[in-house]
């Protein structure tokens, strides 16, 4: 079973940017960031925030973490979501790996994030869909 990372959670629970960092010595962030329009629609964001990166966040690592990272992102999404009851839209989308993947449809990580989103916001209770390439979640 994937370990979950030890993460660091906001100071201020509403402020929703959490940080944690891998066994291979990895930071990553995770930050949840609210729409003007709609303050109960959020938009999740994640990524590298290392400098052997060069500030690409968006970075393969190949590190072999990749289900213990994404246990770790589920678990800080339902963190979040347990002390935000009221948000009743997420989405988010996955950057390209390669730069002949740009196109309208989803990219590769869309369509991961996309499966493993359902582990934490249930269909029975959330509307899943793919917009271009971005991941909507609305309460039904």
């Amino acid at each position: 079973m994937p370990k979950v990372f030890k993460y660091i959670t906001p100071p201020i629970p509403s402020a929703g940017v959490y940080f944690f960092t891998t066994d291979a010595d990895i930071l990553y962030e995770v930050r949840f960031g609210r729409k003007q329009s709609d303050i109960l629609s959020v938009n999740i964001v994640f990524g590298v925030l290392n400098d052997e990166f060069d500030g690409e966040e968006y970075t393969l690592t190949n590190r072999g973490e990749f289900y213990s990272v994404m246990m770790t992102i589920l678990e800080i999404i339902e963190h979040f979501k347990s002390l935000n009851k009221n948000v009743h839209h997420y989405e988010f989308s996955g950057e390209p790996t390669q730069s002949h993947e740009i196109s309208d449809g989803p990219t590769k990580r869309t369509n991961v994030y996309f499966k493993w989103a359902k582990r934490v916001f249930p269909e029975s209770e959330w509307k899943h869909r793919l917009e271009g390439n971005k991941v909507v979640i609305e309460r039904i």
